[in-house]
């Protein structure tokens, strides 16, 4: 059962699919573009079409996304606020986001910046400690809206040794909103939103910046619910937001899968045995940087032999000796948007007898799975057929004795623990709050990843079958005719495999 809530809002999401011409749309959302014509002539915190052109053109904040599409994206936001505010009776609203932090691997050597998705989502600045605000105006009806950014402080010690920052007017310049002030000033400036009738929607629950959290927001907080005013969490409805993708995402999503895709094909054919797990690890990571990818959407999975039967193996230390399966879970960053692509193949290859059964099992699997991606299926449905397709298969194959429908599934949940897949974007797990029980609709993107695995020290299966662990995954996208495979490029069908392992 779908929460209430959750309809609402997907029902309401539904509508604000962009349409019709540009001019129009500016008109429709008062979007007055910049055109970045106060773009510093320096270098930013970030890329910017005038530091690198061969990255973005005038116009864009990230490559491919200009400042109006984020625009339109928060006054999509706004007017699933101005749905919302229907029934909480209040005119003044005020959201909040916040940036990741930069995060450590020891004293003072950090890790590599990530910025928190659904802040990027929003805006496109990709600096930590900053603050996105977005607030109603007086006299003014929703969607229309101020968004103002509050960024650190330019400081040129701090930027010898940590780099460029964009400052005041190259976050706006860069990024299209409003205004933008530096950090010191967002206090100050929150004050006004203080007052009972005004509804703030803030993630108080789960602050993603902890220091800024309790500098400057949990006091606030505290204030506004001693005097009963209303918190709401933002969370969801920027998720809402984007489970459908644009046609522009979609094109940076086609684009992370090719890389990703032509990125496992070489690391395949690369494969002699036996192999480090550590050698395919690096192999593929740099084959997706060297295809243009910003880097690895998550550790991947290199797991040989056994340790395939290990979901989240990331040690990737081992030789995966002659005769052994390796399975590689993999996926790249490209401007944002991510992939998430899962092949297994013998690293001498050929597959040996039990392991092309339960590869074909899994595929015939998989493939059946891919043809339900159309609008009105859900993930759900999807997963319980996958249950009772594969336990039709290990049954015919020995692997499970159990006569009783319940106890079939609960034999192919002990041999395949995981869901049938999950929503794709710029998080690998993306829009995590929402349900795999709602519809399926054109512009979503999600992973079909049906496996087997069977340890070695499992009795209950014959033994010509332990020990070998398979999964095989694709990204979907799901269109109003048939899904789009957007991972098809990379190998599967096992006389395919063979034969592309096997090429001199």
């Amino acid at each position: 059962m779908i929460p209430q809530t959750v309809r609402n809002i997907s029902s309401a999401v539904k509508t604000l699919r962009i349409q019709g011409c540009t001019n129009c749309l500016y008109k429709r959302f008062s979007i007055m573009p910049s055109g970045q014509k106060n773009l510093p002539s320096r270098y930013l915190g970030q890329p910017s079409p005038f530091t690198h052109p061969h990255l973005l053109k005038t116009g864009e904040v990230t490559p491919g996304l200009t400042q109006i599409e984020y625009a339109l994206r928060r006054h999509k936001l706004l007017s699933l606020v101005q749905t919302e505010a229907e029934t909480l009776g209040s005119s003044d609203h005020a959201i909040i986001l916040l940036s990741h932090p930069t995060y450590y691997m020891t004293n003072d050597i950090p890790f590599s910046f990530h910025q928190n998705t659904n802040f990027l989502y929003l805006c496109g600045f990709q600096e930590p400690d900053s603050i996105l605000l977005l607030h109603t105006i007086p006299g003014m009806s929703l969607p229309s809206h101020k968004a103002i950014l509050f960024v650190p402080r330019r400081n040129e010690n701090r930027e010898l040794w940590d780099g460029p920052r964009s400052g005041v007017d190259g976050a706006v310049a860069l990024t299209g909103v409003d205004e933008a002030y530096n950090m010191a000033e967002f206090r100050q400036y929150l004050q006004q939103f203080q007052d009972e009738g005004c509804t703030l929607w803030y993630d108080n629950e789960s602050p993603v910046h902890s220091v800024l959290h309790s500098d400057y927001l949990q006091p606030f907080v505290d204030n506004k619910t001693k005097s009963k005013n209303v918190v709401k969490p933002v969370r969801a409805l920027v998720q809402n937001l984007r489970l459908i993708k644009s046609d522009t995402e979609i094109e940076l999503m086609k684009r992370a899968a090719k890389i990703t895709s032509e990125a496992m094909s070489s690391t395949m054919f690369s494969t002699t045995s036996p192999v480090n797990e550590s050698y395919l690890y690096a192999k593929f990571d740099f084959e997706c940087r060297a295809r243009g990818a910003d880097l690895l959407a998550y550790p991947p999975v290199v797991a040989g032999g056994n340790r395939c039967n290990t979901l989240h193996y990331v040690k990737n230390n081992q030789l995966v000796q002659d005769g052994e399966l390796v399975l590689l879970d993999g996926g790249c960053e490209y401007s944002g948007y991510v992939s998430d692509v899962t092949r297994t193949w013998p690293v001498n290859g050929r597959f040996t007898t039990p392991q092309s059964e339960l590869y074909q099992a899994i595929l015939d699997v998989q493939k059946s799975c891919l043809s339900l991606c159309t609008p009105g299926i859900s993930l759900e449905n999807i997963y319980s057929f996958m249950l009772n397709h594969l336990g039709q298969k290990l049954k015919d194959m020995g692997v499970v004795q159990e006569k009783c429908q319940h106890d079939i599934y609960t034999a192919v949940r002990r041999y395949c623990p995981h869901h049938v897949g999950h929503y794709l974007g710029m998080d690998v797990h993306d829009t995590p709050d929402i349900s795999r029980s709602i519809a399926l609709q054109p512009g979503m993107v999600v992973t079909i990843e049906p496996g087997i695995y069977i340890p070695e020290n499992d009795t209950f299966a014959p033994p010509r079958f332990r020990g070998i662990g398979i999964r095989i995954e694709d990204d979907v996208l799901i269109t109003d005719e048939e899904p789009v495979i957007l991972s098809a490029d990379c190998p599967k069908e096992l006389p395919e495999v063979e034969k592309f392992l096997n090429c001199q």
